[in-house]
């Protein structure tokens, strides 16, 4: 059985990753308490108690432990993703895995000359209506892709936000933090590995604390179709998830709309997709499809593939986002 830590406490996502890694059959050595939230940490602790707290050290020096997942601040990811590669640990790190540039050209020299497996857990992965949606675009049934439009609302939650989570420098900026997940989606369904920027745009509207970053639009062109993509902060306590993530394809013959947290038609549950081709639409609840993310995790780590690299995409998401943050004309009413 394939054995895994879990560092850098920071984010909550760390639950998430954590349950898919066990689920999927690995075993979790041990946790670092090290933390800039206490409750996080609490949350670990309550959801997993049969996870022991071991010291950083100890668990990048431990032989039997072959990889870790990694929920740190998101400034900090880069150096401790090279710091486990360079002792001999494969990584699983939570978005983003970078806040500059200069992080990934580091990360990419450490595995070229490590080996080592660098992964990001981006909502593509996660996702079972994205993966039902890419087998049907790939299948033909909407013809040639043309445009894809995507919405990534989130509930700010203030409450539950550490002082970093503000700090443009610690979470790298709007896009690069939650926009990376768009970017990436958008190159899966283009099958490309890379776009041309169209436009970028970055707005503070005056959520607090000034010059958060609460808004973001990013136009993005493929050699064979467009996107456009839309994030924000500004979900409404009164709805009923952290947003309502939303994916449109159109092709040739047909059209897509994927409903990720919500139906407000009232079908229960998220992972909604609706297709409208020449014959007929459809309706199909995509929540009990299997997420294999994780499985295909552990068999590149057990395998030494490295299809989690896919073919360098993740490095060409992770700078293209980095650019498209970069490069945002600013817009602050």
């Amino acid at each position: 059985m394939l054995r895994f830590a879990a560092i850098g406490l920071d984010h909550r996502h760390i639950y998430d990753l954590t349950a898919g890694l066990l689920a999927a059959g690995a075993e979790c050595a041990g946790h670092d308490p090290e933390t800039s939230d206490p409750r996080v940490l609490a949350g670990f602790r309550k959801r997993f108690p049969h996870v022991p707290a071991v010291t950083r050290e100890m668990l990048l020096d431990d032989p039997s432990i072959g990889f870790i997942v990694l929920a740190a601040i998101p400034r900090d990811r880069a150096a401790l993703a090279i710091e486990a590669m360079r002792r001999g640990k494969d990584v699983m790190v939570d978005k983003p895995g970078v806040t500059t540039a200069e992080q990934l050209a580091a990360i990419e020299s450490a595995v070229r000359e490590t080996g080592r497996i660098w992964s990001i857990a981006l909502g593509r992965l996660t996702s079972p209506a994205v993966q039902v949606a890419l087998e049907v675009a790939q299948s033909g049934e909407l013809g040639r892709l043309v445009s894809l439009t995507s919405l990534a609302p989130h509930r700010l939650n203030r409450a539950l936000r550490p002082d970093w989570f503000f700090d443009r420098d610690a979470y790298g900026g709007i896009i690069n933090d939650i926009g990376v997940h768009s970017i990436d989606q958008f190159l899966a369904f283009a099958n490309a590995s890379d776009a041309t920027i169209a436009a970028s745009t970055i707005g503070c509207f005056g959520t607090e604390p000034q010059g958060f970053e609460d808004f973001a639009e990013i136009a993005l062109r493929s050699p064979t179709m467009t996107g456009t993509m839309r994030l924000d902060w500004f979900t409404p306590d009164g709805l009923p998830d952290w947003g309502d993530g939303r994916l449109f394809l159109v092709g040739t013959e047909g059209t897509l709309e994927l409903r990720k947290n919500l139906d407000i038609e009232g079908r229960a549950g998220g992972d909604h997709m609706f297709v409208a081709n020449k014959k007929r639409t459809r309706h199909q609840d995509c929540s009990g499809m299997p997420v294999t993310y994780y499985r295909d995790f552990l068999d590149d780590v057990r395998d030494r593939t490295g299809r989690m690299l896919d073919g360098g995409r993740v490095f060409s998401v992770c700078r293209l986002a980095l650019r498209c943050q970069a490069e945002a004309v600013r817009f602050t009413p």
